[in-house]
């Protein structure tokens, strides 16, 4: 196969623009930075009764939520100490409440961790959040990068307050519903909600649970 100067001229801007591409790739996920980085004003309750107010930073992954002075970590409290702790979030400019709840996920022993609370009633929904790589592949230049995401485990707590990860699509929502399905399944397509956005799941479970009754 003979290759002109034409093509060596237009393999070479392609890996020019591959590396460039990929340096832009790489310089945004380093400069990422996610909610539980930040310090944010808020309080916490501890199990014992004392509210402390001040800066707080949460780290789901540990279980640990801190609290600060002048950027610097004043405390330290695990789940087992927490009964719950609020924050004015300032990536999305609205307050957050977390509540440490007994959980035994698979194969491990129940203990406390937190879970922030999105919507009370008939349907108790909570979630977890965690921060993951996930492989792409840039579908024009062929590029392979991987890139950090904010992903989300969801919970049902029932009324007799077992927790339930709920980890099915809208289908699988939607069968939780009953009678109330159809009505639900319009509110979705009309405001256009997808379960996978974590306010748009709370703003479905509160629907649903405003129809209870009707």
């Amino acid at each position: 196969m003979r290759i002109t100067g034409r093509g060596i001229r237009q393999r070479i801007v392609f890996q020019i623009l591959s590396l460039i591409l990929f340096s832009l790739f790489v310089t945004l996920a380093e400069a990422q930075r996610w909610p539980s980085d930040y310090w944010h004003d808020g309080k916490i309750v501890l199990v014992q009764g004392d509210t402390l107010k001040g800066p707080v930073k949460y780290d789901l992954q540990q279980n640990v939520v801190l609290l600060g002075r002048g950027g610097s970590i004043l405390d330290t409290y695990s789940a087992r100490k927490v009964l719950f702790f609020e924050i004015f979030d300032v990536t999305a400019n609205r307050y957050r409440q977390f509540y440490a709840l007994p959980f035994a996920a698979a194969g491990s022993y129940e203990t406390l961790i937190f879970f922030e609370f999105l919507e009370d009633g008939k349907l108790t929904l909570l979630s977890r959040e965690s921060v993951e790589y996930r492989t792409q592949t840039h579908g024009f230049y062929g590029v392979t990068y991987s890139q950090q995401i904010l992903v989300y485990q969801y919970f049902f707590l029932s009324e007799k307050g077992q927790l339930e990860e709920f980890s099915g699509g809208k289908t699988e929502l939607l069968n939780l519903m009953g009678r109330y399905a159809d009505h639900v399944d319009k509110y979705m397509r009309a405001n256009k909600l997808r379960i996978d956005d974590k306010y748009d799941f709370a703003r479905i479970v509160a629907y649903y649970n405003s129809l209870q009754g009707t």
